[in-house]
């Protein structure tokens, strides 16, 4: 029995290749599906099914795709939500057979009605793994509010109730060896404590898993709805597209690495309504981008803060990235169903300077032009754009809080005709404050390379004294 978890850190997303016999299974896979062809092409396997854990929200799954081009069978667990592709409803407790193995439908619901895990019985007949979707996490369960108005009378109390019984009912009495297998790990925004290990045993999680503990219904959804920040705009839309269906990948990369011209980049920006999105460091986007482009950096949490900041997936967009990484952006746009890229600047920033287009600059300082800055102009205020948590955590004295994540809401903190000296935890988010700010007409923001990581460990700054986070919650 072949098992290969396959882990994409950007999205902090687990997909599974499993193998018997010469037949194959992929458990939640990415948009991206030929990676999974060749796998099981190189194995001399074929792909017989695709078992969906539940509608995906934090993400475009690929089983589509993927059953559109290896006529493997899509499964989902119990739903009576209908579907715009086929696939099969399984009911619970069915099981497929793969090769000499067995899949085996467990339907939990709870993270959503919908959700199922899929328990592994191999050859020998053996209990040996539980593909737990978003029902169990490592150190924590999924949260129970993103389903709550798909029904009328669904609440997060109703599906936390449902979360209590499947755990319970479902899932504690299984067998203690068995290794956990979940969706998701640290940093994606479908549950709040999750560790960053990617599996674990079914005894050890009995033992470490604040959820799993013996409690009461009642303090069991108080626990588990307390501290729930809310979930990002796109999330509802990847549902419905991974409900009623989507563009081919192949298209939507087609589509997307259309090469433009200055000209008719410049074009397309001014007739369209697409925004430009520039994916490049924040170092080198402060020195110079296109006007009103946003700033969101292929290495950071790209894809995370696309959705956060973008609210429409059918948004256009026009790409400006470093030569060579077109397609890696278009695609990880793709993972989250930001489909309609129309194209990217071709020859990059430097094209568009050689041709003679305009170009705008944010001022980006270091910590001691900070410290010489705030000394000669004191009436600068310094804008923390962290997390609150983070903030709470630990902070400039006098700094303001305006979160990214929260940025409409933040920008009504801020006067046009004030300085702000603005920073994150290393510079990545507030290089992306400063660009939509920017881009809103927003111009007295100096950004601070390094962030307060650089600001604390300087010591040339009053810092607020420890708190822990949790004491928030």
């Amino acid at each position: 029995m072949k098992i290969e978890q396959i882990y994409t850190g950007c999205l902090a997303q687990g997909a599974y290749y499993l193998e018997s016999n010469g037949e194959a299974a992929i458990i939640d896979p990415l948009r991206e599906v030929q990676p999974y062809i060749d796998k099981a092409d190189k194995n001399g396997a074929k792909i017989k099914y695709i078992f969906e854990t539940h509608f995906h929200a934090d993400f475009v799954s690929g089983h589509i795709d993927l059953a559109k081009k290896t006529d493997a069978t899509i499964v989902f667990g119990p739903t009576d939500m209908e579907l715009g592709f086929e696939a099969t409803v399984a009911k619970d407790q069915q099981e497929f057979m793969l090769g000499k193995s067995k899949i085996r439908v467990i339907h939990t619901p709870g993270h959503t009605m919908e959700s199922t895990v899929f328990l592994l019985i191999n050859e020998e007949g053996k209990s040996e793994a539980l593909f737990t979707g978003d029902t169990l996490f490592i150190g924590d369960v999924g949260r129970p509010d993103l389903a709550q108005k798909v029904k009328a009378d669904l609440t997060q109390e109703k599906l936390a109730g449902h979360l209590y019984d499947s755990l319970r009912e479902k899932i504690l009495p299984l067998p203690d060896d068995l290794i956990i297998y979940p969706a998701h790990g640290a940093g994606s925004a479908c549950g709040k404590n999750m560790s960053k290990e990617t599996h674990d045993t079914l005894g050890n999680q009995k033992k470490t898993n604040y959820a799993l503990q013996e409690m009461s219904k009642e303090s069991f959804t108080t626990q588990v709805l307390s501290g729930l920040m809310p979930p990002p705009a796109y999330f509802p839309q990847n549902v419905m597209m991974n409900i009623k269906g989507y563009d081919s990948i192949d298209e939507v990369l087609e589509r997307g690495q259309e090469a433009l011209s200055p000209e008719n980049f410049e074009y397309l920006a001014n007739q369209t309504g697409a925004i430009v999105l520039d994916t490049r460091s924040p170092e080198v986007f402060a020195k110079g981008f296109i006007p009103n482009a946003i700033n969101i950096g292929i290495d950071g949490s790209f894809a995370v803060w696309v959705g956060s900041l973008i609210p429409d997936v059918k948004q256009e967009l026009l790409i400006v990235a470093e030569k060579g990484r077109e397609e890696e952006v278009i695609t990880r746009l793709a993972r989250v169903g930001y489909d309609h890229a129309i194209g990217f600047l071709k020859g990059g920033i430097a094209a568009w300077i050689e041709a003679g287009k305009e170009i705008d600059n944010i001022s980006s300082i270091n910590v001691d032009e900070l410290k010489e800055l705030t000394i000669s102009h004191p009436e600068h205020q310094v804008l923390d754009v962290r997390k609150a948590s983070e903030h709470f955590s630990e902070h400039v004295i006098d700094s303001i809080n305006a979160p990214l994540d929260y940025i409409n809401e933040s920008m009504n903190q801020i006067d046009k005709d004030k300085t702000y000296v603005v920073h994150c935890a290393g510079g990545y988010r507030s290089m992306v404050f400063c660009s939509v700010l920017r881009a809103r007409g927003y111009d007295n923001l100096i950004n601070v390379k390094g962030g307060f990581d650089a600001i604390k460990s300087s010591d040339k700054f009053p810092i607020s004294a420890y708190a822990c986070p949790s004491t928030m919650l």
